[in-house]
């Protein structure tokens, strides 16, 4: 079994030959790795199931997977599905078939094979040639096929907190074995937080980091505005419509919702310093108006569609400054998600009932022939009511009782809507004119 961490090439990249070569050694995922911990119990005793990882870039997946084919003496194969297709997939079973022992067979981006390259694995899996572990950065419960999921189990990596990134930093710069410590390199304190931040998680974002800071050292020196030179070009994690996409427009969404504004504004920031498109944005703030602040502030609408507009006519970065507004408005304005239920139960009967008659009294009649068949008969026009209201008229249809969907809450211009609409049903009970306010 060939040694997969061998240092034969003194001109790999620092984040490859920087690896972890056993358990101890990985740096992060304690909640996976920590002693007693079911998987690291399944790899130290070479007791192997097949498996996926779903975590950020640089969480350790393939080095994991590596990991688990040294422990168990397997041999190692590895397939991208960025560069792969069934014809690679069947090449590597081939290669396990052949291999008197365990293959363990790595599947970087797995997210990316469609549903037909998925099934592939299938047999293979079952019958024991191959031990699967995929990789990936999207959530398995929407990328992958049932069938697959079904015989795999998934481990969640986390992103490495910024103790962990030190860690991972401070080897880098200290090994002389596989990191850079012949150099003697000397990060200045004040330049190691913005290394940090700037890897925002991932282990070989830092690892690269460094190693392009240590050609650019004087003297072995590196300082902070060297490193801000090297980060400055970095963006935060944000896969565009990716599952980090969605885990931060859901927060963006909440945060207007339990009316804090200032993490509204940050969930904001964090979309655009992503690179999300600022106008799925606008188009998002706009539904947040109508479904969680709906009529208890209807200005809300008329200000996010002014947000949108403004920015079609701005563009980047000046009218981004017209959807914060707009999202500092929502998060302050007073909530109510009335219509919102109300639409949704509406449009649930309308589904339900079936294609019921419009009633004959709310029908046009435009032609003698409509008149004749009583289109229209004895409808009441409203403005020719006491207070443009018809008391006791029904606009349901006939064979359908009379329903409420629409319940204002207490808050905003909703208190006023919800006393107007009371009186209202009181007349319409009673079955005789009266007098609504305005």
């Amino acid at each position: 079994m060939p040694d997969l961490f061998a240092e034969d090439n003194a001109y790999r990249p620092l984040a490859d030959r920087m690896r972890p070569r056993n358990l101890d050694q990985v740096v992060g995922q304690s909640h996976l790795l920590a002693q007693g911990k079911p998987l690291r119990q399944a790899i130290e005793s070479g007791k192997l199931h097949s498996m996926l990882f779903w975590g950020p870039p640089g969480s350790g997946k393939t080095t994991l997977a590596r990991l688990i084919a040294e422990y168990s003496d397997a041999q190692f194969l590895s397939l991208s599905a960025v560069l792969s297709g069934v014809k690679d997939i069947r090449a590597a079973v081939e290669q396990a078939r052949q291999y008197h022992g365990i293959t363990v067979l790595f599947v970087d981006e797995v997210h990316r094979f469609n549903k037909s390259q998925q099934d592939a694995f299938l047999p293979h899996i079952e019958d024991g040639t191959i031990v699967f572990v995929g990789a990936t950065t999207e959530n398995p419960s929407f990328e992958l096929n049932n069938a697959l999921l079904s015989r795999t189990r998934t481990y969640l990596l986390k992103a490495l907190a910024e103790e962990d990134l030190r860690q991972v930093l401070e080897a880098a710069v200290d090994d002389r074995q596989r990191g850079l410590g012949d150099m003697q390199l000397q990060i200045d304190e004040d330049a190691i937080p913005l290394l940090i931040k700037a890897a925002d998680g991932d282990a070989r974002r830092i690892l690269t980091f460094v190693e392009i800071l240590a050609d650019l050292a004087e003297q072995g020196a590196i300082n902070k505005q060297q490193v801000l030179e090297v980060v400055s070009q970095g963006h935060r994690r944000f896969d565009n419509k990716g599952d980090i996409f969605y885990e931060q427009i859901s927060a963006l969404h909440k945060s207007v919702r339990g009316s804090d504004p200032d993490a509204a504004l940050y969930w904001l920031c964090r979309m655009l310093d992503g690179g999300c498109d600022p106008l799925y944005i606008a188009r998002r703030v706009l539904r947040m108006a109508s479904e969680d602040i709906g009529n208890a502030d209807p200005r809300g609408l008329d200000i996010s569609l002014s947000a949108w507009m403004a920015f079609e006519r701005l563009g980047s970065p000046e009218g981004e400054l017209a959807i914060a507004q707009a999202v500092v408005y929502l998060a302050s304005a007073a909530k109510s998600n009335a219509v919102y239920n109300a639409f949704g139960q509406a449009m649930q009967d309308a589904r339900n009932t079936g294609s019921l008659d419009v009633p004959l009294h709310l029908r046009n009649a435009p032609t003698t022939l409509m008149k004749e068949l009583d289109y229209g008969k004895d409808y009441r026009y409203a403005h020719n009511e006491q207070d443009a209201f018809a008391a006791g008229e029904k606009y349901f249809p006939d064979a359908m009782p009379v329903k409420r969907y629409y319940h204002p809450v207490q808050r905003g211009l909703e208190i006023k809507i919800g006393e107007k609409l009371a009186k209202l049903r009181e007349l319409n009970q009673a079955g005789k004119h009266g007098s609504g306010d305005d």
